[in-house]
């Protein structure tokens, strides 16, 4: 017996042994796979958006700038240790856009320069009195100054533009005031600080205005011509998807993070934030268009907010592919060319709509073009060719009442529902009858059931009616594509209110007149749609929508 014993526990040993054998080579391998996987991320990124690169050049050359404050003696022996100032200035202050590096800047340099300002004039009143007077008098001006200067931050138009400046107003203010008390030379101090951080600023200015800059302004535009693409290809890519001749699998899996139309129209639903900052950055930037006017940027977040409730109604669309119940391929049939035809009009006019936006020309007259109003009315008329499809047939009552009754009868039973092995025949022969003389045929027959009975039974019986609701009702199968048809329907309702957004756009942005011949010098941008039925049988492919986001992080801490 004791051989057996340690033999056993020489196998529990050498188990453990595999186990952690197997986990220590499954970490060997993810060290080897760590390098490549960096460098294809750090491709990809770079990839994606040039500029990107071009921005950490640039972020990396000013800290190197900044840095010659430290490393060349003549310079640290007119600055200092406050040389550091200039480095923090350069890392919190430089960012992607030449709007936020503006904003930023100006902000800090200008809540700096009152906040050093009123402290200088503080100090000079408090000098001339006694050295606990002074103390008293220091704490009062901190505590006013930062109750009032915190109450200032919850204005609208102060939280907006100049919270990060009335933020380092509070901050320098108080190291100054406070650290007057103790220090001698705090005005020596307070130039030097003052001068390191005007040099971080002005590197950072002079490297997002005069070096490759990147506009807020040109990033919200190109934001916008995105947004307008999306829409278009997720619509026809919603309806090519719900017209496929094979049947919608389904999937458990609820992530939809790998579905591109999901990507698309999600890039729309989530720009409100984006667009609100992008605008904002863009009304700091000076003129530097060719005619150097102010443009619109307020404009452009409207538009985006007339895109994201177009974008609700494409997520509606979208929600379709997934119902429960889920339309027959062949009744989806008999409505496919025109809904994929009004798709394919809807998406024309976005893209129109992008064109026009991208090289600032007002769009076509013409754009609501009358392929558009021949798909809605062979829709309406395909509809309305099928009205049993909708309304149902004249039995669909008395089916439900039998299937109720059915139900009720099924509860009744002595075993809660589960018939024994004899019943079986009757049971079949029961439910197949059309009619029912000895259970009650009408709901409330059920609803006496179901206060009477237990909540086991209830529990039992649950599925089951469920089951029995959805397949008692003849038309539901045709409610799906019902709901598809009428918000395929909105969409084009919804181009009006677009049309008008993006043409009040052209009007505030002085965009060129149309032209017959405008799109023929940008041949780049110049999309073709085609409405022909496809010859052949192949599943059309779900076009690729690529979202780009640039926006990093802007709140900085010194």
């Amino acid at each position: 017996m004791v051989p057996k014993v340690h033999e056993v526990a020489g196998n529990g040993d050498s188990g453990k042994s595999g186990v952690k054998g197997k986990k220590m080579r499954a970490f060997l391998e993810k060290v080897k796979r760590f390098p490549g996987l960096v460098w294809k991320t750090m491709w990809k990124v770079g990839k994606e958006d040039p500029k990107r690169v071009i921005h950490a050049l640039k972020v990396g050359l000013s800290l190197t700038l900044v840095s010659l404050l430290y490393l060349m003696e003549p310079l640290f022996e007119g600055i200092g240790q406050n040389a550091i100032w200039a480095v923090m200035t350069v890392v919190v202050v430089l960012e992607f856009t030449a709007g936020a590096t503006l904003c930023k800047g100006l902000n800090r340099g200008l809540g700096t320069l009152i906040a050093g300002s009123l402290a200088f004039f503080f100090e000079y009143i408090a000098e001339a009195t006694g050295r606990v007077f002074r103390a008293v008098f220091i704490g009062a001006a901190v505590f006013l100054i930062g109750a009032l200067t915190t109450y200032i931050r919850f204005f609208p138009c102060i939280k907006k533009n100049f919270d990060y400046g009335v933020v380092i107003f509070l901050l320098t203010f108080n190291l100054i005031t406070v650290s007057s008390f103790r220090v001698n030379d705090v005005l020596k101090i307070a130039h030097e600080r003052f001068y390191t951080i005007a040099i971080g600023c002005g590197i950072c200015l002079l490297m997002s205005l005069l070096i490759f800059p990147n506009w807020s302004g040109e990033e919200l535009h190109n934001s916008t011509v995105l947004k307008l693409e999306c829409l278009a290809k997720s619509i026809e890519g919603c309806v090519n998807e719900y017209f496929k001749d094979d049947v919608i699998e389904e999937t458990t899996d609820t992530s939809t993070d790998q579905d591109p139309l999901y990507k698309g129209f999600k890039a729309v639903l989530d720009s409100k934030s984006n667009d609100e900052t992008m605008a904002l950055h863009a009304s700091w930037e000076p003129r530097h268009s060719r005619h150097c006017y102010r443009y619109p940027w307020q404009q452009y977040v409207k538009l985006g907010a007339v895109l994201r409730q177009f974008g609700y109604t494409v997520v509606a669309l979208h929600g379709c592919l997934r119902t429960e119940i889920q339309t027959p391929i062949s009744v989806r049939a008999l409505f496919k060319d025109p809904c994929v035809r009004l798709a394919a009009e809807v998406s024309k006019v976005l893209t129109e709509l992008s064109n026009s936006v991208r090289s600032r020309r007002h769009c076509s007259p013409g754009i609501l073009s009358e392929h558009l109003q021949k798909a809605l009315r062979d829709l309406n008329t395909a509809i309305k060719s099928q009205p049993r499809l909708f309304l149902g047939s004249d039995n669909g009552g008395s089916a439900t009442n039998n299937m109720l009754a059915l139900a009720a009868a099924h509860a009744a039973s002595p075993r809660g529902g589960t018939p024994r092995r004899g019943d079986q025949p009757k049971q079949r022969h029961f439910s197949t009858s059309s009619h029912l003389s000895s259970v009650k045929t009408d709901s409330s027959a059920l609803m006496e059931w179901k206060n009477k009975g237990d909540n086991q039974q209830q529990k039992m019986l649950r599925p089951q009616l469920s089951k029995i609701a959805i397949t008692s009702v003849e038309f539901s199968e045709a409610l799906p594509f019902a709901a598809f048809a009428s918000l395929l329907v909105e969409t084009v309702a919804k181009l009006d209110t677009v049309i008008e957004e993006v043409e009040e756009l052209g009007r505030m942005a002085s965009f060129a007149e149309f032209k017959e011949n405008s799109c023929d010098h940008d041949d780049d941008n110049k999309v073709t749609v085609t409405c022909e039925a496809p010859k052949t049988p192949k599943t059309p492919k779900t076009p690729k929508i690529k979202v780009v986001q640039n926006q990093l992080p802007s709140n900085g801490a010194d």
